[in-house]
Order: structure tokens, then C-alpha cells, then sequence
């Protein structure tokens, strides 16, 4: 066939470790002997973001806005150790948290179904999306060890000078405090999100925090989701016959567990980072869970849900055999050529992305996978498929389907 041309290019962030190495392998076997493909490359691996003091990821989202779709490579937020095994200028921010919050928005995560795989949670027949708020609490915390007794108190200055004060705690010894924010705009925009995706999805919207207890901070995001609701989407629901219910997030939890999916669940920063991996791992693997990060300015990023894989790496590097699964990442691409194609009316490029995720599928359904399902599957005697030729596997298919 000849290859799928591109008018506008994709931002294309690369990445670190393992899911570097399968980056790689998905262009040069899945994507490039089918698509002209016109990308903005941008390498966020740990090496060059040090070099260029991470003005690289900065300038990756600022790419992404003015283009409006990014694909992006799992990349290392350093620790202690990564300092010292990459010989760091300084402890460089997450690239995602910096992209977020950059870019503005809401990260949906969605598993990728396979017959074969099943959820643990065996009422689980549909998917459950996490939509998760990509701006400010934990990750924009700042933080401070107290060292002894002593008064810690929270300090607003208006612009007049004018002070207001809220005492944390009086420690009696030694101690820890940590400093939260969030921005009305953010959560109006996280809030509009979430009704949006879910219009378009056809699915209902639930939205959990523990404003019990946080009966300002949470509250405040219980409180604006319901008056936007009310003022601009309540009617539109009905209209499209969803609905959308707030609930506190203990009940929000069980209410899952009971459920047979369907719907978006949104949650704040950190509740959908831990939300996200609960509900990847139940549905069968972190490695099957997509994630894309939506803007209400129309940006859109997508990447996989998990992390830069490196125990594998290690094994990569050793000169072993490794079976890293790679779905995650090839979803990571469909997605994003998906709505290039999608934004650029290039009805191939739409259908190719369609293909390759059937194909990749269609794959595994055949019984061919990467160890990880193999360890899960309720098919009989899968092949277990080395990283490569996992990645080969699929190609294979989409040749048949093509």
C-alpha cells in the first residue's frame, strides 16, 4: 500500500529505559512502513533533560500547543539513586506533571479489554475511565521538616498587605508539614472536561473527594463541579439520556467494587494517580491501560499509563531475552494518530490507527502475548513472545488485515 501522508505534524516525545527501546521497535515495525510520519521530535529522556535543564519538556508542550496533538514516551522522574546514576545537575520535576501543568486539563485512563484477560473483580464487564485532574494538591506541594517545638501557621498577604492566618499545628517536637494549592480556573476547567469526555463517551460521570473532612479544599471542587453542572450541562445529560451524582470517595471505592463499569470516574490529582493503577492491575496490567491528557483548549497528549519498565532495561542491557509488553505504548501512537487524523479530516490515518489497535488485539485473542498475560490468560497454551517479537506478532496480523 502506499504510505499514509501527514499534512500537519505529531509532537513526538521520546523516552527512558525500556519503553525507549519498544519506542523504537513500534516506529520502525508499526508505523513507518505505513505512514509517512511527520513528527516534532522532542527527546525527554533523562540525559537530554539534564543537558538543556529540562527546558526540552517546556518546550515539548508549548509544541503541543501549537500543533494541538502530542505522543509521548514514558519517561523517569529521578529519585535520590537516579541522581547518582545519571550524575544530575538537580532533581528534575515529573516531565508529566510539568507537562500538565502547562497544557491545563484532565488525564482520562482507560484499559485496553482482551478476551482471554479477565478482571479480577469478576463483575467488571466494561471499562472504568479514570479521569484524573492534572493540576496542583501533592504534586505542587511545598514541604518543609520542622525541626523541633514550635508554631506552623497557613499565611495569605493580599495585594494591601493584609494578612490572614490559620494555625496548622503547635509542635511540641520535631515534625513535618506540607503545603497544598489548587486554582479555581483549574478546577472549572478539570470540571468541564469531565462533562465533556463524558457527552462524548455516552457514559455517566461520577466524581468522588473526602470533603467531610477537607471541608474547604475538597469542598470547593465538590462545589464548583456541581454548579457547572447545574448552569451548563445538567439539561444535556438528560438530553443524552447519562447522568452525573457526586459521592465521597470511601463510597465512591465500594461502589466500584459492586459495579460492572461503564462510566467515568473523575478524582483529584492524587486520588487518580492510585485510582489509576488500581483499576489498570484489576483489569488485568498496568501495560493495558491508555492515557491521554485533554485540554479545554483542545490539546490533546497521549501516552501510556505505566512507567519506563527498568528492570527490564537492566535485563536489556545484560544482553537477556526480555517480554515487555508494549500494548499501552502502540495505544499511546493509535491515539494520537487517531485524532491527528481526526482534527486534519485524513480519513486513512484514522483507519490505520483503527487497524492496529484491532490487530493488536486480534493478536493476543490468537494467543500470542507477552509473559505477563501469558501468567493471567484463561486461553490455552498462549506463545509467550519476546519484547521484539511480540511487536512482530502484530505485524503480522495487520499485514493479514491490510
Amino acid at each position: 500500500m502506499e504510505k499514509i501522508k501527514m499534512s500537519v505534524p505529531l509532537v513526538e516525545m521520546d523516552g527512558d529505559e525500556m519503553t525507549r527501546i519498544l519506542w523504537k521497535m513500534i516506529k520502525e515495525e508499526l508505523l513507518s512502513p505505513y505512514i509517512d510520519l511527520n513528527t516534532e521530535y522532542y527527546d525527554l529522556g533523562l540525559e537530554y533533560r539534564n543537558e538543556t535543564d529540562d527546558q526540552v519538556t517546556v518546550d515539548a508542550a508549548m509544541a503541543t500547543k501549537k500543533y494541538g496533538v502530542a505522543v509521548k514516551c514514558a519517561t523517569i522522574t529521578p529519585n535520590a539513586a537516579r541522581m547518582t546514576e545519571y550524575n544530575l545537575k538537580e532533581m528534575w520535576k515529573s516531565p508529566n506533571g510539568t507537562i500538565r501543568a502547562i497544557l491545563d486539563g484532565t488525564v482520562f485512563r482507560m484499559p485496553v479489554i482482551v478476551k482471554g484477560i479477565e478482571p479480577v473483580v469478576k463483575n467488571w464487564k466494561k471499562p472504568i475511565t479514570i479521569a484524573r485532574h492534572a493540576y496542583g494538591d501533592v504534586y505542587k506541594a511545598a514541604e518543609m521538616k520542622i525541626p523541633g517545638a514550635g508554631k506552623c501557621e497557613l499565611v495569605y498577604t493580599d495585594e494591601n498587605g493584609k494578612e490572614s492566618r490559620e494555625l496548622i499545628h503547635q509542635f511540641d517536637g520535631p515534625g513535618i508539614v506540607q503545603g497544598m494549592h489548587n486554582l479555581e480556573a483549574s478546577i472549572e476547567s478539570f470540571a468541564r472536561s469531565c462533562f465533556n469526555f463524558a457527552l462524548d463517551m455516552k457514559q455517566d460521570l461520577w466524581f468522588s473527594t473526602k470533603d467531610t473532612i477537607s471541608k474547604k479544599y475538597d469542598h470547593t471542587f465538590k462545589d464548583i463541579f456541581q454548579d457547572i453542572f447545574d448552569r451548563e450541562y445538567k439539561a444535556r445529560f438528560e438530553a443524552a439520556g447519562i447522568t452525573y451524582f457526586y459521592t465521597l470517595i470511601d463510597d465512591a471505592v465500594a461502589r466500584v467494587i459492586r459495579s460492572e463499569g461503564g462510566y467515568i470516574w473523575a478524582c483529584k490529582n492524587y486520588d487518580g494517580d492510585v485510582m489509576s493503577d488500581m483499576v489498570a492491575t484489576a483489569f488485568g496490567s498496568l501495560a493495558m491501560m491508555t492515557s491521554v491528557l485533554v485540554s479545554p483548549d483542545g490539546y490533546y497528549e497521549y501516552e501510556a499509563a505505566h512507567g519506563t519498565v527498568q528492570r527490564h532495561y537492566y535485563n536489556h542491557l545484560k544482553g537477556e531475552t526480555t517480554s515487555t509488553n508494549s500494548v499501552a505504548t502502540i495505544f499511546a501512537w493509535t491515539g494520537a494518530l487517531r485524532k491527528r487524523g481526526e482534527l486534519d479530516r485524513n480519513e486513512p490515518l484514522v483507519r490505520f490507527a483503527g487497524l492496529l489497535e484491532q490487530a493488536t488485539i486480534a493478536t493476543i485473542e490468537g494467543g500470542r502475548m507477552t509473559k505477563d498475560l501469558a501468567l493471567m490468560t484463561t486461553l490455552e497454551n498462549p506463545v509467550v513472545e519476546t519484547s521484539e517479537g511480540f511487536i512482530k506478532a502484530i505485524r503480522e496480523t495487520l499485514e493479514k488485515m491490510l
